[in-house]
């Protein structure tokens, strides 16, 4: 469980920076120039992601139970993973309406993955695990909302938006049917190790 914490310490630690000290990332940024920040940015972004993975793992040879979930929420965590899926394709497909109007879709995407997560697991790993990346999202979107936004120039393209949506369907359908089950050792329908 240390791993686990330290890991989700680090790589949300570094992904709080722009939450907590906007101006003195932006004078790291200045003082060790762009691509030695975004360096160590990644860098220590990957330790802690490695770090959460590793004590994630040994967190569920063991696990403690803290309540059990009704077998409706891990349906409704497919549900919602779905979205999530097509909000974090919207961040990356320009010119679709989902990103032009939500103007945030990849903390949206992380908000509804904890959540559905949070929903699906009841155990204490689970609630350290998704309940950190439900707060951090929480913050995260609340200090984005409040900056000055960059405006979205453009409008919206139907053909775009479709597009994100049809690839977040099938992202979405590849990882449920067979990358949770390889990566994770859970079949997202079925709630079954991987054999």
């Amino acid at each position: 469980m240390q791993q686990l914490i330290l890991g989700l310490a680090i790589f949300l630690g570094v992904h709080s920076i722009r939450i907590f000290a906007e101006d003195w990332r932006n004078a790291r940024r200045v003082a060790m120039g762009e691509m030695a920040w975004k360096g160590a940015y990644s860098l220590l972004s990957l330790i802690g992601l490695v770090l959460i993975v590793m004590g994630y793992g040994q967190a569920r040879l063991s696990p403690t139970l803290l309540w059990v979930s009704p077998t409706w929420a891990a349906h409704l965590a497919a549900l919602l993973t779905l979205l999530s899926f097509v909000l974090l394709v919207a961040t990356y497909v320009p010119g679709n309406a989902i990103k032009l109007r939500l103007k945030h879709p990849m903390i949206l995407g992380v908000k509804v993955w904890a959540l559905a997560h949070l929903l699906a697991n009841g155990t204490l790993a689970d609630v350290i695990l998704f309940g950190s990346f439900l707060a951090w999202a929480v913050l995260c979107f609340r200090s984005a909302r409040r900056r000055e936004p960059a405006p979205i120039t453009g409008s919206a393209s139907p053909l775009a938006t479709a597009l994100t949506v049809a690839i977040g369907l099938g992202a979405w359908a590849a990882f449920a049917m067979w990358g949770h089950a390889a990566l994770i050792g859970v079949r997202p329908f079925g709630m079954m190790p991987a054999g």
